[in-house]
């Protein structure tokens, strides 16, 4: 009688799916190959076939994330319509993906500073802050204060400094925090 093989199918898609699944979980700490074998149902050997070791996998699980990011930051600019308030959506977007996904996140923006030079995300931030910068402002310096402002409120949530708001977010991630424009108050 033959002995019957495991089939897994996309087993590649499958592994990072586990690993996506153990980052929802915890921190980058808690995953190793062998856990994902495990969780997967295949032998330690299958996985290594696909990942030589942990750091391929976490670059994988990186890139993974990297485009989620920038497909939720496509889809919040989308749904505002563009313009203005879709470069505004996709600040709000970046943060709350932060907040939504911790461990990817922190994944994203730590392991390989490589990832966000050819993220087609921050290469869009480029496109629109040239379009929405204020009047004679440096486009470099000007997606560069976007990016950090966002960054640096997603860096805010995670660490526990400011607990997470939507409202909040909205409020500093507005429009004219991003175009330098200040609101005027009509004379009373």
């Amino acid at each position: 009688m033959p002995v019957k093989t495991y089939h897994h199918g996309d087993l590649r898609t499958a592994l990072l799916d586990a690993g996506l699944e153990m980052l929802s979980l915890g921190d980058v700490e808690n995953i190793s190959l062998r856990e994902i074998a495990r969780r997967v149902g295949v032998s330690a050997p299958a996985v290594y076939h696909h990942f030589p070791d942990k750091a391929s996998l976490l670059a994988a699980l990186a890139r993974v994330g990297l485009k989620r990011l920038e497909d939720a930051a496509a889809a919040a600019s989308h749904t505002a319509g563009g313009g203005q308030q879709g470069f505004f959506a996709t600040g709000c977007a970046y943060v709350e993906f932060a907040v939504a996904n911790p461990a990817l996140f922190r994944l994203v923006m730590t392991l390989d500073p490589s990832l966000s030079q050819q993220s087609k995300g921050l290469a869009d931030l480029m496109v629109n802050a040239a379009r929405f910068a204020p009047e004679g402002a440096d486009v470099q310096t000007y997606s560069l204060q976007c990016w950090s402002l966002v960054h640096g409120l997603a860096m805010l949530f995670l660490d526990g400094q400011v607990p997470f708001d939507r409202n909040l977010v909205a409020s500093v991630v507005s429009v004219q925090t991003f175009l330098g424009v200040r609101e005027t108050v009509p004379p009373t």
